[in-house]
């Protein structure tokens, strides 16, 4: 035991190479963090990944679509995902922050999450049609439910278990570690060499299996008890009211949407675009995390504040450039946009690991689950009205959306200078 206690420390010691002790955490929770950092990153790691291989904004849709479900069930997908694992949190917080001991609740979100990911395989298998995309978005929803509790109860989890100078490091060595599995897939995706049929349904199985694993590590955590706390859904709102930080930060976070909300309009500048040319999108898109989330995340752990200045300087200027190209008619030339959207995506990489890493070390220790459900509730209503805004302006000019991301991504900026060094507190 002792020896294994060496090795988890020298593997922590390598990863993090920081001395800055373990701030923020009780005694206890300090003596168990090298574990639990390994922990948070290789259930991390495993979810992430997951969420890769089940992307529906291309795999599930892809799916769907050679499934025959029709344009309807697909048009669904990522409305489903996105507002399902935002919007509940505000009514699931107050269950979480009640209980003493919160690590069950991401363990058992992950472990719903792989259950539903093998049910998509079970429908693909032996459904078509409207049937297969009532089941499949169905069973999306409830995948996206058991997020929303991962999402509410993990930001606390984190600040309980690994110190103030290592948190941002956790989150993005876990983003790069999974980038690599998103890269292959992708890589094996665009080759041609499986059927591709046949990849999809292995690559949902796949992420099944690795969400039920990340539930099992996830399960081990050596979480210290917390006194509990809840907060009824309503009372959350007067948070913006008493907390200006909290204010500001959201809506620099709202601000900042642009970055996850463009990808799919920079697809659009080429009427051309094939699945072939889409995975070449998503490789661009890993490559990205892959080499940006690591570098990001210390940075956070530094200054959280000016992670979210410089990534949302850099989304502006992507999506600024990508107008410009578009208007001098250089847009549609091979390379351009997935050139873009790798920069898109380095600045998107830093807004996750940033707005991450500044929550959890902005809120006390009872109010983590609170800021977290909150922030996610407003930014999911915020997505979903950004969304249909521009789904409707790209009938009149794609360029104009791009660019209005654009300048949200500079106020957000520009807002940002007014946030707190919260890692200075």
């Amino acid at each position: 035991m002792a020896n294994e206690d060496s090795t988890l420390d020298r593997i922590f010691a390598a990863v993090t190479a920081d001395s800055d002790g373990a701030k923020g955490l009780e005694s206890a929770a300090a003596k168990d963090e090298p574990g639990n950092f390994l922990r948070h990153v290789a259930s991390l790691s495993s979810t992430k990944v997951a969420d890769g291989l089940i992307d529906p904004k291309l795999v599930l849709s892809w799916l769907l679509a050679n499934l025959g479900a029709g344009p309807f069930w697909v048009g669904l997908l990522v409305p489903v995902r996105e507002s399902g694992a935002l919007l509940p949190q505000l009514f699931t917080t107050p269950v979480i922050t009640g209980a003493s001991i919160r690590k069950w609740f991401w363990a058992g979100g992950a472990f719903v999450q792989g259950l539903m990911a093998a049910c998509i395989v079970w429908a693909a298998l032996t459904l078509e049609g409207a049937a297969a995309g009532v089941t499949i978005v169905g069973l999306l929803a409830v995948l996206a439910l058991a997020r929303s509790v991962c999402s509410a109860s993990y930001k606390d989890i984190l600040g309980k278990t690994v110190a103030t100078s290592r948190r941002g490091t956790a989150t993005g060595f876990a983003s790069s570690t999974a980038a690599i599995g998103v890269i292959v897939f992708a890589v094996i995706l665009m080759s041609g060499w499986v059927d591709r049929s046949a990849l999809v349904i292995g690559a949902i199985g796949l992420a099944a299996c690795l969400w039920i694993g990340a539930a099992l590590i996830f399960s081990t955590m050596k979480e210290q008890p917390s006194e509990g706390n809840p907060t009824g859904a309503t009372a959350q709102f007067s948070l913006l009211r008493d907390r200006p930080q909290l204010t500001r930060f959201i809506i620099v976070r709202s601000l900042l949407v642009g970055t996850a909300l463009a990808p799919p309009f920079l697809v659009m500048l080429q009427p051309d675009s094939t699945f072939g040319q889409l995975g070449a999108l998503v490789l661009a898109s890993a490559i990205a995390a892959l080499v940006s989330s690591y570098v990001w995340g210390r940075l956070s752990d530094r200054s959280s504040r000016r992670v979210l200045q410089l990534s949302g300087l850099a989304g502006g200027a992507v999506l600024a450039l990508v107008v410009v190209s578009d208007l001098i008619g250089i847009s549609t030339i091979t390379g351009v946009i997935p050139v873009c959207l790798f920069g898109l995506m380095i600045a998107y990489q830093g807004v996750r690991q940033g707005r991450s890493t500044h929550l959890v070390d902005m809120a006390g220790a009872d109010d983590r689950a609170s800021y977290t459900a909150l922030s996610n509730t407003i930014v999911g209503l915020v997505l979903l009205g950004a969304g249909a805004a521009s789904a409707g302006l790209a009938a009149i000019s794609v360029p104009l959306v791009i660019g209005l991301f654009a300048a949200m991504c500079f106020a957000a900026a520009v807002i940002a200078t007014g946030l707190d060094d919260v890692q200075d507190a």
